[in-house]
């Protein structure tokens, strides 16, 4: 089983920041194709930063503010959030497959991924 486990999440005010991580378990590691994703409520969840064989990916909303990253000696894949908006508050996840990376496209679909993180909730006050 591929487990992994986010944190990082918090409270802040507009302007400041936040630094995501997503872990991978002891009998696991992080993949080619790793994702963050966020869902608000009443929305769907959107890919807001990928990892695809090196690449880097930004959804439009974040480009310039949010920076993906990988430490494969930890294990571990960061999401670093700058300058955060109120409407940046959701609940967010990371993910990864198994298999299939090279099909894989951006923007990433959650439905293309396989494996799941529990959630790391992030609110943006004004």
């Amino acid at each position: 089983q591929v487990q992994l486990v986010e944190s990082g999440g918090g409270s802040v005010q507009a302007g400041g920041s936040l630094r995501l991580s997503c872990a991978a378990s002891q009998y696991t590691y992080v993949r080619d194709c790793v994702g963050w994703f966020r869902q608000a409520p009443g929305k769907e969840r959107e890919g807001v930063a990928g990892l695809k064989y090196g690449g880097t990916y930004y959804a439009d909303s974040v480009r310039g503010r949010f920076t993906i990253s990988r430490d494969n000696a930890k294990n571990t894949v960061y999401l670093q959030m700058n300058s955060l908006k109120p409407e940046d508050t959701a609940m967010y996840y990371c993910a990864t497959v198994t298999r299939g990376c090279y099909s894989v496209s951006w923007p990433f679909r959650p439905a293309d991924f396989n494996y799941w993180g529990q959630g790391t909730q992030v609110t943006v006050s004004s």
